[in-house]
């Protein structure tokens, strides 16, 4: 079995010099070059086999093996989601529904612009990760907002910035629950000390959110929308984070946050209304009188979505366990001091095949017709193909990057810095996230390490790991595979790059703000975390 080894260099600071050497060639290609996801992921993984198989002394056929691992699990249990995911919202937009429910939304709320960042993107986009994750949100929520009247540009941005709190929870708790695995802490533990990290970035991100939209003036006009949304999401994540565990946080605190601010907004609206491409007026926005099924049919398949995907991936489903058989890759780890693996698990049953089965019954209820059925098809195969390349190349460098021990050898130099390891922890998770585009992945790659480290430290054992599960969110802005499948449903499919580089300052700003967040939780206030 292959040994991965620790310092491969001689020299450890060189060792994590060279283990960053695919995370600063994606970077420079999609941020600098503005060079298209899939083809920056494709220079980036042959980069990766090309540092691993000399450097970390990798086997060629086994680093091989571990790449088309991570490009099935890539394509399995991440693509295969969205790709049903954008199916679903081609059909809403061909039959018209997605009109309809657009419109009731700026009729119960208002035509104003801050108010539908914070109701549409944040509260309604929690809602959308919950339930499926992966960029999702971004790809329903960015064309929502551009029919309401933002420029593609901003709409993405808002979009994709709006989707981090919720993603630790995202897909029914998936993230949380593979850190529970790879670490070993009780999943209630886990999920409980990921809730308090995220109810104190929740606060913070509507805020950002119109800054983002229409700067200082925006927070001067709209921050009780921004506080009642943020403090609505956290009424319902942080009581079942903590008490009923990880599956239904984001469903939990979406649904009680977009339905708390409807009701408010029938007492208060902004004294001036924006509106992007029109004047800014008094008005109170759409004045069209909806029916009850009009109310019903648009949010029928959203409701649909909710039912199918809770009752298929739930914890009371056997579905997600049935396992046909698995490929994997194994090697030991000289920081773990244990085998660790890569693997793909064949199961027909996973979650994107429950968003496919979801697409079905909705096709079938709005009374579809065969040609709609044809046209979301083609459009998601015009939308997706760069996402679904992007989405083997991405994971099959960042299961290379593990088993070749360059993550654990980045990992473990990390850790030598001592205490000021907690400045560091959040950002192994933005970098798994931004490597994988999915913080399920960045969680398997570098949770086990984040928790001995913490024990080390004698910090309290969830912290460390709830560091890089909340770190990985604020990664996913600037995820090759995510930024792929979030501009899926817009003008700038295959241009990836450009919204890469605009993400990437809020996103670092973002981590900065959760350092700050682990450092209380580390130095000012330990006991809140969850005991073991």
């Amino acid at each position: 079995m292959f040994t991965q080894p620790l310092n491969p260099t001689g020299n450890i600071a060189l060792t994590a010099l060279a283990a960053l050497i695919p995370i600063i060639v994606l970077l420079i290609l999609l941020a600098g070059l503005r060079m298209s996801a899939w083809l920056a992921t494709l220079i980036g993984s042959i980069v990766t086999i090309l540092v691993a198989i000399p450097l970390w002394h990798s086997p060629p056929v086994e680093t091989i093996e571990a790449w088309i691992i991570g490009a099935l699990v890539g394509f399995w249990y991440i693509t295969w989601i969205t790709i049903w995911g954008v199916t679903i919202y081609n059909t809403l937009a061909l039959t018209g529904k997605f009109d309809v429910f657009r419109d009731w939304v700026v009729a119960n709320a208002t035509s104003d612009a801050r108010v539908q960042a914070i109701l549409l993107a944040w509260s309604f986009g929690a809602l959308m990760e919950g339930l499926v994750g992966f960029g999702y949100p971004w790809a329903i929520v960015s064309p929502l907002l551009v029919a309401l009247g933002y420029d593609w540009i901003r709409a993405i941005q808002t979009s994709a910035l709006a989707n981090n709190a919720p993603v630790s929870f995202g897909a029914l708790g998936t993230p949380v629950i593979a850190l529970s695995l790879v670490t070993g802490i009780p999943l209630m533990a886990m999920s409980a000390a990921v809730g308090r990290v995220v109810a104190l970035l929740a606060v913070f991100v509507p805020f950002i959110l119109l800054i983002i939209v229409d700067g200082v003036r925006g927070l001067k006009d709209a921050w009780p929308v921004a506080l009642i949304g943020g403090l609505g999401y956290i009424t319902g994540q942080f009581p079942v984070s903590n008490y009923l565990g990880p599956y239904l946080p984001d469903i939990a605190g979406s649904l009680i946050s977009f339905f708390i601010l409807l009701a408010f907004l029938r007492v208060w609206r902004p004294r001036r209304i924006i509106t992007f491409g029109s004047q800014s007026t008094n008005g109170s926005g759409q004045q069209r009188k909806f029916t009850t099924k009009d109310v019903v049919m648009a949010w029928l398949p959203f409701i649909i979505l909710i039912i199918v995907v809770t009752l298929w991936t739930g914890p009371w489903s056997p579905l997600p366990h049935f396992i046909i058989t698995t490929w994997s890759v194994k090697a030991y780890s000289t920081v773990l001091h244990k085998v660790v693996a890569v693997a793909f698990e064949v199961n027909p049953f996973v979650a994107g095949t429950s968003i496919f089965v979801s697409w079905l019954i909705i096709w079938a209820i709005l009374g579809a017709s065969p040609k709609v059925f044809v046209e979301s098809l083609k459009r998601m195969w015009h939308q997706m193909w760069g996402a679904i390349l992007t989405g083997f190349f991405v994971v099959g460098l960042a299961y290379v990057f593990n088993y070749s021990g360059m993550a654990y050898s980045l990992a473990y130099a990390s850790s030598l810095v001592g205490l000021i390891f907690v400045i560091i922890s959040p950002f192994l998770g933005f970098i798994g996230a931004a490597l994988s585009g999915s913080n399920t992945a960045s969680n398997t790659l570098f949770g086990a390490l984040q928790a001995a480290v913490g024990k080390l430290l004698g910090l309290p054992a969830p912290l460390l790991p709830a560091a890089n599960s909340v770190g990985s969110e604020l990664g996913k802005p600037v995820a090759p595979q995510t930024v792929s499948v979030g501009v899926s449903t817009t003008p700038y499919v295959r241009k990836e790059g450009i919204i890469v580089r605009r993400n990437l300052p809020w996103a670092i700003m973002y981590v900065f703000y959760l350092i700050f967040i682990i450092s209380l939780y580390a130095f000012v206030f330990p006991w809140a975390m969850p005991k073991i």
